[in-house]
């Protein structure tokens, strides 16, 4: 077991991944201040609680945490309401008069069905993606998803662009 240095990957039982801010001492008597970016707080633990991440690992975080920089840097198309559904509402009613109504903001409401649309392409893509199914076990899961496309277009009403509706099982549109 090496001693720690600062800008060390580590993984802790707990805590998951972190680095290394600040190391005293050597040995198992080290003792280290780590930042976990799970938990956002740094922690001061001794070195036999950690693990050091290998250079796959280590490679491998980075990767995925500069992708993740750059997704959230990314300018997705904005996806618009209606004009004429700007400022209203969904109510929820129940059949019992006796139970209270549920109102939505409809900006709230439309922002979900976008993220299940975007979750729905993201899931297409990993499908396709995947490496371990086979081409027919991807085209079955695929038509599951253009049956949940065709279930959500009732939801089309809301979408002040064309192009940004849900298509179900015609597809060539």
């Amino acid at each position: 077991m090496g001693d720690l240095l600062k800008g060390d990957l580590v993984k802790h039982p707990q805590f998951g991944i972190g680095r290394v801010e600040e190391a005293s001492g050597f040995g198992e008597t080290q003792r280290c201040f780590i930042y976990f970016p799970r938990s956002n707080k740094v922690t001061n633990i001794t070195r036999e609680q950690l693990q050091i991440l290998s250079e796959a690992e280590t490679a491998s975080y980075e990767m995925v945490k500069l992708a993740i920089k750059e997704l959230k840097e990314e300018d997705f198309p904005q996806v618009e309401l209606l004009d004429r559904w700007e400022g209203g509402e969904v109510i929820l009613k129940p059949a019992n008069p006796d139970h209270e109504s549920k109102k939505i903001p409809l900006e709230a409401f439309f922002h979900k069905i976008v993220m299940i649309r975007d979750r729905l392409r993201v899931m297409e893509q990993q499908i396709n993606a995947h490496k371990a199914l086979l081409d027919s076990e991807k085209v079955q899961l695929q038509q599951y998803i253009t049956r949940i496309y065709g279930s959500l277009t009732t939801f089309n009403i809301l979408f002040k662009n064309k192009k940004d509706h849900f298509v179900g099982q015609k597809g060539d549109e």
